[in-house]
């Protein structure tokens, strides 16, 4: 479907105005080579023999608003409605009796930009000759269609979420063998949460694409299959990417644990030396004591004093010698 930045004139019929001015319904009209905007929803180009092709969008438009454009004015099946206003849900598409109903995931860019990556569906119903869509807050892939709709272009093509996520799993590998506190572990596991989000939202929409591309709907023409096709390549090379993403972060998270494991146990195996040094000598001076005169030493008491002192820098040194020895230290 096509579109423009012109106004255009509706017939002397009922038509269905925008429901309220902080509302958003845009509607783009294609008929005799030309796309145009209008300014609302005539019903009578509803009719297969209108001439009209037109894409009306409902973004961020009151619930009770939406569904009385959905169910009075084309008439969607009510399950479908309910779909499109209520809560978040899955990508899938479900043929109804004279139209598809799509669901479709877009990252929120606005919720991205202050850390995480959440995504946000967006809901299509296609028709002979009408799309509509239905979508809380503001959408930048929408806005892109709407701005080229004047061209008649096409568009298709990675956002920077995507790309920003890679640098922050980047970040994340270099700085994972250079500390070792809470934060990087907060932060792979936020990495992970987002890459889990993208996994989950690109797998099933790459498979509803494949249903769109394979022509399965008699309402998808070949021309269209094309551009599906297109779209479903696109999302393939995207779930590799989400795979190789989780690949990556979850041996990005085994990496910090085994470093933090091996520099615990570089700390325990000083500390056990230390102790284990100390446990004879320790015997040593309760066993004779230094406050009496030491038996079966002669000398007086300050040489049995510096016996005593040699005797442990034997022991120690002996202990140190053997642990090199075996490889311990």
């Amino acid at each position: 479907m096509h579109s423009t930045d012109s106004a255009v004139a509706t017939p002397s019929v009922d038509v269905v105005c925008s429901p309220s001015s902080d509302d958003v319904l845009t509607v783009f009209v294609h008929a005799h080579g030309q796309t145009r905007r209008a300014d609302a929803i005539d019903p009578s180009w509803l009719a297969p023999d209108s001439g009209m092709i037109f894409w009306a969008d409902l973004g961020n438009v009151d619930p009770a608003a939406t569904r009385h454009i959905l169910s009075d004015t084309f008439r969607f099946h009510e399950l479908s409605v309910e779909d499109a206003v209520g809560s978040s849900h899955h990508p899938k598409v479900e043929p109804y009796d004279g139209y598809l109903y799509l669901i479709l995931h877009g990252i929120d860019w606005n919720a991205t930009q202050q850390g995480g990556f959440t995504t946000h569906d967006i809901d299509f119903f296609i028709g002979p000759n009408y799309l509509v869509t239905v979508h809380n807050g503001a959408s930048r892939s929408i806005a892109s269609v709407q701005g080229i709709c004047p061209r008649n272009g096409f568009v298709l093509g990675d956002g920077p979420e995507v790309s920003a996520l890679e640098d922050r799993l980047d970040a994340v590998e270099e700085a994972v063998f250079s500390a070792s506190n809470e934060e990087v572990v907060r932060q792979i596991l936020h990495i992970k949460r987002d890459v889990g989000s993208l996994r989950r939202v690109v797998m099933p929409q790459r498979d509803v694409i494949a249903r769109l591309a394979r022509r399965e709907f008699a309402i998808i023409d070949e021309a269209l299959s094309y551009k599906f096709r297109d779209v479903h390549d696109h999302l393939v090379r995207l779930a590799d990417e989400a795979n190789t993403f989780h690949d990556r972060v979850t041996g990005v998270l085994d990496a910090h644990l085994s470093f933090v494991s091996n520099r615990m146990n570089e700390v325990m195996k000083v500390l056990t030396l230390i102790a284990t040094i100390f446990m004879p000598l320790t015997v040593l001076t309760s066993l004779y004591g230094m406050n009496v005169k030491i038996p079966l030493m002669p000398g007086s008491d300050g040489a049995q004093f510096w016996d005593v002192v040699i005797m442990m820098a034997v022991m120690t040194g002996a202990m140190v010698w053997y642990f090199k020895r075996r490889g311990w230290i």
